[in-house]
């Protein structure tokens, strides 16, 4: 999962200053000033290769709670996978990061012509280079990145949810795609397997929501349906206020359970998929259960402190997955997914 994931992470913007940095084949890449360098991207000549390492470098510049193109995938499906994680990220910065105040709707078009231009092989933008280049080699279709673009525009306009069926349109568009996605990409079109991977994906996009309701209503977004805030007795104002009621901490251990139920529907996608794909999905599907004990263990309590999955809870997950689904891996890459 690629765009879900992004509510996961720490929500960290790109580091200011940062050195600029030269990729293998000596194309110069661009000093990171601020999270706007992502979209003005200066006229240069790119490369496939200085595209990728584009991506990588952006990936580098974000910090994420899951993991993204681990050492636990193919070596060469890495570059795709960033390619796909620079796409979504990139659009959920111009949608979320105050560099891109007063000109989100600008930057969310800019990002849909890049795309157009890219499924004609048109592409300028290095991102949008080294997408092309994916979506070539792994026969990826337009239509779930047009759906990704859809939903940060719906982060726009929309910022309340009568019910969970209208927040399930939402994630249809805004995590759904991204499963299906990393499906088309490991080369899985079974419409089963889809099933399962928007469960999971909505699942892990509902846990996000609910670790970040306080972060999300000091921005005016409340993603809890109404139908639960009036059935629980709960008001936006007592979300707004960051004090936790019982009525809120009722609230919030339905969402939990719910979200529960989601990655449970999803979980037989972990034993359908091959070794290319399946120790990467059980650590994403772990760490987002993981997520939802950190919650449960705060007493639902998502307010006195941000909920997170801590690098020792990394470290148990991981010898879960490997452990139950008996995967093979050198201690190296052990290491390196830790650092």
């Amino acid at each position: 999962m690629i765009r879900q994931l992004l509510r996961g992470a720490a929500r960290a913007a790109v580091h200011a200053g940062a050195a600029a940095a030269t990729s293998a084949t000596g194309d110069p890449r661009p000093k990171a000033e601020s999270s706007s360098m992502w979209l003005d991207i200066p006229v240069t000549s790119w490369t496939v290769q200085s595209a990728y390492a584009f991506c990588e470098r952006f990936a580098h510049e974000h910090h994420e709670s899951y993991p993204v193109a681990s050492r636990f995938v193919p070596v060469e499906m890495r570059p795709h996978l960033l390619a796909l994680y620079a796409f979504a990220r990139a659009a959920d910065d111009f949608a979320d990061e105050p560099a891109y105040a007063g000109r989100r709707g600008e930057a969310l078009d800019t990002w849909q012509n890049e795309l157009d231009r890219c499924f004609h092989g048109e592409a300028s933008h290095p991102i949008f280079i080294a997408l092309a280049d994916t979506i070539d080699k792994r026969d990826l279709p337009l239509p779930p990145f047009d759906d990704l673009l859809a939903a940060f525009r719906m982060d726009l306009q929309v910022r309340r949810y009568a019910s969970f069926a209208s927040l399930r349109g939402y994630t249809a568009r805004s995590a759904e795609p991204v499963g299906r996605l990393l499906l088309a990409l490991f080369g899985y079109s079974d419409p089963e397997l889809i099933r399962f991977a928007d469960e999971i994906s909505t699942a892990l996009q509902l846990a996000n929501f609910w670790q970040d309701l306080a972060a999300d209503a000091a921005r005016d977004h409340i993603y809890v349906p109404a139908e639960d805030l009036h059935f629980f007795g709960v008001s936006e104002a007592d979300i707004k206020s960051l004090k936790m009621t019982p009525e809120l901490r009722h609230l919030i251990r339905y969402q939990v359970a719910r979200t529960r139920a989601h990655f449970e529907k999803g979980r037989p996608l972990l034993r359908r998929v091959g070794p290319d794909l399946k120790l990467e999905l059980s650590l994403i599907w772990l760490l987002g259960m993981a997520l939802l004990d950190r919650i449960e263990e705060a007493d639902f309590d998502i307010f006195t402190q941000r909920p997170t999955v801590r690098r020792r809870d990394q470290a148990f997950v991981l010898a879960r997955a490997a452990k139950h689904w008996a995967l093979d891996f050198d201690v190296k890459s052990l290491r390196k997914f830790f650092t």
